[in-house]
């Protein structure tokens, strides 16, 4: 799938290392790439980490969970992102 911008390519690549760091049994919040990203102005990014989060869901690579469910990205509420197995 090809990417929108640099922008998501850095998002995508933040996503896969944290949770490459964190360990690919474990998740993270969508806010911990956006905050690493943009410490600034965090909160306008978090759109652009669900839409290249449902992307690499697309691509076979993630799966999007909430209350240790997994969901769609458009759910709403709070979500984790992990690493498909």
């Amino acid at each position: 799938m090809m990417k929108n911008n640099i922008e998501d390519l850095e998002i995508e690549d933040t996503i896969i290392e944290l949770l490459l760091v964190r360990g690919t049994d474990k998740t993270i919040c969508p806010s911990e790439v956006v905050r690493q990203l943009y410490p600034e102005n965090w909160r306008d990014k978090m759109d652009a980490v669900r839409r290249v989060a449902g992307n690499l869901v697309q691509e076979n690579i993630l799966i999007i969970t909430h209350k240790n469910q997994q969901v769609d990205v458009n759910v709403k509420g709070p979500i984790r992102l992990k690493l498909k197995a």
